[in-house]
């Protein structure tokens, strides 16, 4: 196992590192709006969680080029893996299109939360700067799943850290204001106009960066721009893009359609539930990293016709996620009081965050074990049946039974179990179902795989 884990790691920490740093967008964002007011930190609560809604559904549609372009790599079918970079790019505007047009009219989520006409005011702001942004993030997700892929993630790691020295300073300037130059306080929105030069400056340097790193070129991707739609690339990445976009969006809706009911609490619960959900979900980039690169080895040797590690690889990566995360969320646990702190001074957000983050370990586990399950089996091109499950455990369990819980549907909830701290506890068993399920499910993919080698190997 230790060789396996080394090969995992030098995958995987420069993932780490860029998905720190694009988290850091929002952390950055959240720490210098919860110095402006509550209604600026709601509305960002509110406004980052309808954009992630469409950017991470669609995002995991144009990711199918990780598992393509993996396998083809593992193959040496270099110039068939240039081509689905292209027709990537074809997915990625065409989702652009939709994505920033539901940016700018974000009516029918927006309903979901009620917030009252000052959040509602900022939150429209905010959402359409995004969708600015929107074009460049999902152009950028072809850059990124394309270098993961052929175990280039130190390129996407140097430019998502870049992108972040640019949003720093914009945003802090942007909320702020700064009178000297007479740049008014823009609150929340500033934010928006930020991640958007931010986003746009990354896409830059990444096209500069292909076209002058020679490293690229046996992929053929320069010489005829960007080449025609061919229909059946766009059918295969389709075919495994939209499960997976599917499932990312279930899995992401579940918790960001959780600060879209709370919002209806009041702006102090939306409040404390953006500071738990950000810590959350800054742990979270420890176990996504390790199923990134458990994911692109996996694929590699799939792609390589080498079975066999490509099982050990996948158990390997497992265990290494799930060990992690228990000393993380055990960590975290344990320190939950001195991790709000960091976030905010006011001691009413800290106080309706606090009991929310009474279930990090057993989220954060369970969150770990399904996720690298779920990435191990893409890269084997399963996609359908976790989506599935996704939808009953997830949506089922996780959000409607945390509706229920919360606004108190059948009449006897424990008054300790509304509001907030229902979602948290039904999205904490509806995670627990996940893992189960899909580990379940990687158990018996790779059994079938191991099976059916043995009539060769006979």
């Amino acid at each position: 196992m230790t060789s396996n884990t080394g090969r995992i790691v030098r995958q995987a920490w420069p993932v780490f590192v860029g998905q720190v740093a694009v988290l850091a967008y929002g952390t950055v964002d959240t720490l210098l709006v919860a110095r402006v007011s509550p209604s600026d930190l709601a509305a960002l609560a509110v406004g980052m969680s309808v954009y992630i809604t469409i950017f991470i559904g669609f995002m995991g549609v144009v990711l199918a080029i990780s598992p393509t372009v993996g396998q083809l790599y593992g193959a040496r079918k270099l110039s068939a893996a240039g081509e689905q970079a292209h027709q990537a790019v074809w997915v990625a505007l065409a989702l652009s299109l939709l994505g920033s047009s539901l940016l700018l009219f974000p009516e029918p989520l927006l309903a979901l939360a009620q917030p009252t006409p000052e959040v509602r005011a900022k939150v429209q702001a905010y959402l359409s700067a995004l969708a600015v942004s929107l074009p460049a993030a999902l152009l950028f997700t072809v850059y990124r799943g394309f270098n993961n892929a052929i175990s280039r993630p130190k390129a996407v790691m140097v430019l998502q850290l870049l992108g972040l020295l640019v949003k720093i300073p914009l945003s802090t300037m942007a909320v702020m204001g700064v009178p000297a130059w007479g740049l008014p306080a823009l609150g929340v929105e500033g934010c928006g106009w930020a991640t958007a030069v931010a986003m746009w400056t990354q896409l830059g340097l990444a096209w500069w960066w292909m076209r002058r790193d020679s490293h690229y070129q046996p992929f053929e991707l320069w010489g005829r721009g960007l080449h025609q739609p061919h229909a059946a690339s766009l059918k295969g990445l389709l075919r495994l893009g939209l499960p997976m976009g599917m499932s990312i969006l279930v899995e992401v809706t579940g918790f960001s359609f959780m600060a879209l009911f709370i919002a209806r609490t009041g702006a102090l619960a939306v409040a404390g539930h953006q500071v738990a959900m950000n810590v959350v979900t800054l742990m979270f980039m420890m176990p996504m990293a390790l199923a990134n690169a458990t994911s692109t080895l996996v694929a590699q040797r799939v792609g390589a016709a080498d079975v066999l590690d490509a099982r050990r690889l996948g158990w390997h990566g497992l265990l290494l996620g799930a060990g992690i995360a228990t000393g993380l969320g055990l960590t975290v646990h344990l320190c939950q009081q001195q991790v709000v702190a960091l976030y905010t001074p006011d001691a009413a957000i800290a106080a309706a965050a606090l009991p929310l983050l009474t279930w990090v370990a057993l989220f954060h586990v369970a969150d770990a074990i399904q996720t690298v399950a779920a990435f191990v089996l893409r890269a084997w091109r399963v996609a359908t049946v976790p989506m599935l499950i996704y939808v009953a455990a997830l949506s089922g369990v996780g959000l409607g039974g945390g509706y229920m819980l919360a606004f108190n549907v059948p009449g006897n909830v424990p008054a300790s179990w509304q509001g907030a701290q229902g979602f948290w506890i039904s999205s904490t068993v509806g995670l627990m179902i996940a893992a189960v399920a899909m580990l379940s499910l990687m158990a018996w993919t790779l059994n079938a795989k191991a099976q059916s080698l043995k009539p060769a190997a006979a």
